[in-house]
Formats: structure tokens, C-alpha cells, sequence
């Protein structure tokens, strides 16, 4: 099979995914435990796609764990996103200079 036939495959199953809930589920989604699910997906995807590499793009695995935690805790205080990133840079900076 050709690049041309993988990238035509690739587009063809993409779009069907796309495709297919919409053609199969017509009305308001009632039940309460699908609206959930499907309302948390992003952030789960989100969130299984970036915490592996908040560990493994810094030089020390350590480091990069450190700034998660220290992450997480900025962030269960109330502090926004752009806080949150300098915390966690510096976290690993500081990291980084002593390991």
C-alpha cells in the first residue's frame, strides 16, 4: 500500500469516528451517566496525554515529579494557570541546577 492509501485510510477512519455518533444518536442525550462520561473525556485525555511528559521532558524524572505535585498544590489553592506554569518552571529550575 502506498502513502497516498495509508493517508486516504487515515482520513477515512477519522471522519468516521466523527461521523458515526452523529448519525446514530439523533435526540438529547438523557441518560446522566453517559453525559458524565462524555463531558469528562477531554480532560482525561488531556490529562493521560500530558502528565507522562511533564515527567520525562525534564533532565531528572525527580524534577519534573516534584513540579507536578507542586503543580497540583498551586492549583488546589486557587491559583491560575499562568501562576501555576512559573511555579512548576521554577520548581524544576531550581531542581535541576541542585540534582
Amino acid at each position: 500500500m502506498s502513502v497516498l492509501g495509508y493517508i486516504l485510510l487515515m482520513a477515512l477512519v477519522t471522519n468516521l469516528i466523527r461521523v458515526i455518533p452523529l448519525l446514530l444518536i439523533r435526540g438529547e442525550i438523557k441518560n446522566r451517566f453517559v453525559r458524565s462520561f462524555l463531558y469528562y473525556v477531554p480532560y482525561v485525555t488531556l490529562a493521560v496525554m500530558t502528565f507522562p511528559a511533564v515527567v520525562q521532558a525534564t533532565q531528572s524524572p525527580i524534577a519534573g515529579a516534584v513540579a507536578l505535585i507542586a503543580g497540583i498544590a498551586a492549583a488546589w489553592f486557587g491559583l491560575g494557570l499562568l501562576p501555576v506554569a512559573a511555579i512548576c518552571c521554577a520548581v524544576v529550575l531550581v531542581l535541576e541546577l541542585f540534582l
